[in-house]
């Protein structure tokens, strides 16, 4: 997931694009196939060591995690509960970065490695994501033949397929 922050990274701080060319170009590039319904499975690191080791990296994701949180508190202003949850950062734990949560916050599609697992991360790992952003989280099997999930349409669905 480090190569999300390295993309805006180099867009922004080599090939001098805005922070909201970056942002777009990378939301493009990437997609997230996850492999776990565990959310203790799901990697985290510790804001902290990330700091220490690739501050730009980090200085980077909390932006997309500011960015992410001011959009979610536009569409519910009062739910600070919803904030917490789907925030890129894990304040509970020692202040840690989500990896999964910010490949699902950046990725233009996200998907299980089958419709079932797909279908069960809809309804639980990532519901709160699903609630805001239907059309992001859908399967694709390795044919790579498009199938909708629960809450997506089914031309979402073929027009993201390629």
């Amino acid at each position: 997931m480090l190569s999300i922050p390295e993309l805006m990274r180099l867009l922004i701080d080599e090939h001098k694009f805005s922070w909201d060319e970056a942002f777009e170009v990378t939301c493009q590039v990437f997609s997230y196939t996850n492999h776990t319904l565990m959310s203790e499975a799901l990697e985290t690191w510790p804001v902290d060591m990330l700091g220490k080791i690739l501050p730009r990296h980090l200085q980077i994701i909390f932006e997309i995690n500011d960015y992410f949180l001011k959009t979610l508190q536009e569409q519910y202003p009062n739910d600070t509960a919803l904030l917490s949850r789907t925030s890129i950062i894990d304040e509970s734990n020692g202040r840690r970065v989500r990896m999964a949560w910010l490949a699902v916050v950046i990725s233009h599609k996200v998907n299980g490695v089958s419709e079932l697992h797909s279908r069960l991360m809809v309804e639980s790992l990532f519901a709160e994501f699903c609630a805001d952003f239907p059309d992001a989280l859908h399967q694709r099997d390795q044919r790579r033949n498009p199938a909708p999930l629960a809450g997506v349409g089914e031309s979402a669905a073929v027009e993201g397929a390629g």
